[in-house]
């Protein structure tokens, strides 16, 4: 029995404890400790910390990392307390502060209201030059300083793992929970610690992002909206290229986020059966999302916590959330960054890009992620010289809300550019100047299945194939064959003996049946819609995916030549001098209808996504698209019986290559009052959002 006891001793001692952090309750305000130490802020032993509030060995302290006088911190917190959403006056019971010489041991108060008596001590040590400013929690057994950060709930559904992003960029499931019901909590760091990072080399420094469930994020899991996908796959062991980029510019990425099932387009609630959709905050927050960058749209309309968030777009996946729930967002021209680590529903269409409520950190954004092939206009000193056209497609003709405020802004447009909005009929355009042999079949007639072909044999063969072999099983190294194990045995009792003749039907027989497979070919869950249309896909012949790609160039080529041609003049035949693009083309996004989640489906099953519309101009052409906000208008809620408001947004193209130039305009209109900067909450003013799961006041 006592060599029991020591052996599981022994035992004990070798086990492998490691810290993950740790929850604190701060004034009503929930907060998590980072487990990684930013080091020692003070060697001095005078310090005396023993009168502070302390919860697991952490008590909670403020660094100042820039030499200030002890008479400026009351003006530095007033500001702080505007600035950041993390700190609040309870981290002031001790105080570092850079270029003092010795602590002030009699306690005084800093916070400009008396409540907070603070203890004042130099900040020095071995690592006190690399501490940036902000809250704090102090480990009183080590003396070591770990990064603060601020508990959430995430009541709009919209994330589907909290993050922390570890100091070598890689990631692990930040393991919090507030209370909330059923949703995560997702933690974010102080802004604080970003504002002496922020340079040239780090433009994003402290910007907190969410990340859509299908990009590689090294050390975690990703679902691509699969349960079955999540529960077998490994983590990942690097990060998709594209989302590094964020990370090296300083960026801060707080979360996966909700996609609808392998970037299919899904309606909730109907289609989403893993996972359940996010909410749309507008309105009653009881409107789709869309898909497939759900979750990213509705965490942006939601959260004033969260600054941008990377989506996908195929075929509408970031302009279609953005536009219902009224914010920026863009489609980028087709090849800008490499999506390498992310999961494709169709090379041939993929793009990357954001949802975001600030055109300026947008510009930013871009910069990062495209790198070169990105050309931002937003600090060009000798201004820009927009194009003098402007085309309308499909404008509303009557007299309501909607109508008046799209139309209120082609007009304001116009004047803001010196040019008139003019109407433009594609259908006419392709039947007079498109590519001899097919303008005079329609663009349905020729486009028709392009989208529902490219999406579908592009993707089952990249995706789905693999992912049904490997989740079935595959034939492994080690064998189990009865009649050899017989054979052994015989020679273990006889000594040598001669092999016996075993069949090839025997052994083939003895293969199959004792094969190790991961589930004894069984095929893994897939939700209606994809699984719809990869069954359409199979069902076309294979010529159909080289017609489709056909198709898309013949549309491609028509449309930057006669619609959208750039405006070097070595590039197309106008004569427009404008920057970049020689035209810009609107249609509408959003019109403030209502799209209710609580529909039962009108089909038994679903169907592929056939049709030519809008919003295919930028996914056949390359060019790039961009949502802009223009407001909201209101309607009576059948859920709440009273007028809620729903946003109303536009799409702004341009020609292929001038991204850059939309974002500009972006940004120049809001200067003019043009637009307003959409805030989060349920209306674009912001405000409470309604059936919200949980409410959370700051202190």
């Amino acid at each position: 029995m006592k060599a029991f006891t020591l052996f599981a001793l022994v035992g004990a001692a070798a086990a492998d404890l490691t810290s993950t952090g740790a929850s604190l309750l701060l004034n009503d305000v929930y907060y998590f400790v980072s487990p990684f130490s930013q080091g020692n802020p003070s060697n001095s032993s005078s310090f005396n910390i023993k009168s502070l509030p302390r919860a697991f060995g952490f008590t909670p302290v403020t660094v100042v990392a820039e030499p200030l006088p002890k008479s400026s911190l009351p003006s530095l917190f007033a500001n702080w307390t505007s600035q950041d959403d993390v700190w609040q006056p309870a981290f002031l019971g001790a105080i570092f502060v850079a270029g003092l010489d010795t602590p002030c041991l009699t306690k005084e108060s800093y916070d400009g209201t008396n409540k907070t008596q603070s203890i004042v001590a130099p900040l020095i040590g071995t690592a006190g030059s690399n501490i940036p400013s902000g809250p704090y929690f102090l480990d009183t057994i080590t003396g070591a300083l770990h990064q603060a950060y601020r508990l959430y709930p995430d009541y709009a559904g919209a994330f589907s793992e909290s993050l922390l992003q570890k100091p070598d960029t890689t990631f692990q499931t930040l393991s919090a929970q507030v209370p909330a019901s059923a949703s995560l909590t997702i933690g974010v760091p102080s802004r604080l610690y970003s504002f002496s990072a922020r340079s040239p080399e780090k433009p994003l420094a402290g910007v907190r992002v969410g990340v859509k469930d299908i990009y590689d994020l090294a050390g975690v899991k990703k679902s691509n909206g699969n349960r079955a996908w999540y529960a077998f796959y490994p983590p990942a062991t690097s990060t998709a290229p594209s989302i590094q980029a964020l990370l090296d510019a300083g960026a801060v990425v707080v979360g996966y986020q909700k996609p609808s099932q392998f970037a299919n387009g899904e309606t909730a609630t109907a289609d989403w059966v893993d996972y359940h959709s996010p909410f749309n905050p507008r309105g009653d927050g009881y409107n789709d999302p869309s898909s497939s960058s759900s979750g990213a749209g509705a965490s942006i309309g939601s959260y004033e916590w969260l600054d941008i968030a990377v989506g996908s777009d195929t075929g509408g996946s970031i302009r279609g959330p953005s536009a219902v729930q009224g914010l920026f967002g863009n489609r980028p021209s087709h090849g800008l960054v490499g999506l390498d680590g992310v999961m494709p529903l169709s090379p041939t269409l993929d793009t990357a890009g954001f949802l975001t409520r600030d055109p300026y950190i947008w510009d930013e954004a871009n910069k990062v992620l495209y790198g070169a092939n990105y050309t931002s206009l937003v600090e060009t000193a000798a201004g820009v010289t927009y194009p003098k056209t402007v085309y309308t497609v499909d404008f509303p003709t009557d007299d309501g809300a909607a109508a008046q405020m799209l139309n209120k802004f082609a007009e304001d447009l116009g004047a803001f550019l010196g040019a008139k909005a003019t109407a433009l009929n594609l259908t006419s355009a392709w039947a007079e100047t498109g590519p001899v042999g097919v303008r005079n079949q329609t663009l349905d007639d020729v486009l028709g299945l392009t989208y529902a072909t490219l999406i579908t044999k592009e993707q089952t063969p990249l995706v789905r194939d693999p992912f049904y072999a490997d989740y079935a099983g595959k034939l492994i190294s080690v064998f189990f064959f009865p009649s050899y194990l017989c054979f052994s045995r015989l020679r273990k009792e006889k000594g040598p003996v001669a092999l016996p003749l075993v069949s090839w039907e025997t052994l083939t027989h003895e293969l199959t049946s004792n094969l190790i497979a991961a589930h004894n070919g069984r095929l893994p869950f897939v939700n209606p819609v994809p699984l719809a249309r990869w069954g359409w896909g199979d069902k076309q012949p294979a010529s159909a995916l080289d017609d489709a790609r056909a198709n898309k160039t013949l549309f491609m080529n028509w449309f930057n030549t006669e619609i959208l041609p750039p405006s070097t003049p070595a590039l197309n035949t106008s004569t427009s001098t404008s920057t970049c693009s020689s035209s810009l083309l609107i249609y509408v996004g959003s019109s403030g209808r209502a799209s209710l989640r609580n529909r039962y489906p009108t089909t038994t099953t679903p169907t592929p996504p056939l049709g030519f519309s809008n919003g295919r101009l930028s996914v056949f052409s390359g060019a790039p698209d961009h949502v802009f906000p223009l407001g909201e208008v209101g309607s009576v809620s059948s859920v709440t019986n009273v007028t809620e408001m729903l946003p109303v947004t536009v799409d702004v193209m341009a020609a292929r290559g001038c991204d850059g130039l939309i974002v500009r305009l972006a940004q120049d209109l809001v200067g003019a009052g043009i637009l307003k900067v959409p805030l989060a909450g349920g209306t674009l003013a912001g405000g409470e959002v309604l059936m919200r799961r949980d409410v959370e006041e700051w202190f």
